[in-house]
């Protein structure tokens, strides 16, 4: 049995569609992180990052129970326990690889700045947020002109690049872009959301969305966020 632990944000999204798509026995852990969930010394123990999601297979390789935090290395694991969503031929295994490494390092990160600076930042920072709504652009534009002439990211077919891009462009509106400028993105986008999973992903977190308050603040981008543990 799977135990992931998780919460309604594009990260959480990404492992659900896995475990959906692949078919695996799971149990849900929502971490109420406007609540400070994430900050309990036993959820610590599995993410020390204080992030979700975070995920705990006590059938891990050779039969031992195994802990992992980060998406992208969740993904991996799960792609590699089943052998699906991860090429195995080289070249199109490091194409799946570089792409869900563009996600990680770049797509993400940008645009949950933008999301920051467009929706949630109490001051309203122009430089801010002219830099990471421009720079998400740039990178919508990049998956644009990647899947100008295929139906999936990388690899020749749907994979774990596909899962890991495809939630962070769920929020185009808050990240100050325009779906119809990259029709690429939007087909790809459609084809996706169509599919069982990730409907049965959606139905799973849609009403799991925290509300914000002095308390969820703090926890969320003030002083409890910082404090070492």
């Amino acid at each position: 049995m799977i135990d992931l632990y998780t919460g309604s944000t594009p990260n959480g999204q990404k492992i659900h569609i896995m475990l959906e798509e692949c078919g695996l026995e799971y149990r849900d852990h929502f971490i109420s992180m406007d609540k400070g969930e994430q900050f309990d010394p036993e959820f610590l123990k599995i993410s020390p990052n204080n992030k979700i999601p975070a995920l705990v297979d006590e059938d891990g390789p050779d039969g031992k129970p195994i802990t992992l935090f980060e998406s992208g290395a969740i993904l991996i694991y799960l792609a590699d326990k089943t052998g699906q969503f991860l090429p195995e031929e080289p070249h199109a295994r490091w194409d799946v690889l570089q792409w869900l490494y563009w996600q990680m390092g770049g797509f993400g990160p940008m645009l949950g700045q933008a999301h920051h600076f467009n929706a949630y930042a109490p001051e309203r920072i122009k430089y801010a947020m002219d830099r990471y709504t421009n720079e998400g652009g740039r990178l919508y534009g990049v998956l644009d002109k990647q899947i100008g002439d295929r139906d999936w990211v990388a690899g020749g077919g749907y994979s774990i690049a596909d899962m890991a891009i495809f939630p962070w462009c769920r929020l185009y509106e808050r990240q100050g872009q325009k779906i119809e400028d990259f029709p690429n993105v939007k087909r790809w986008f459609e084809t996706i959301s169509a599919r069982p999973a990730v409907a049965r992903d959606m139905a799973r977190l849609e009403d799991k969305a925290g509300t914000f308050t002095e308390e969820s603040w703090k926890n969320l981008f003030g002083d409890e966020q910082y404090k070492r543990r």
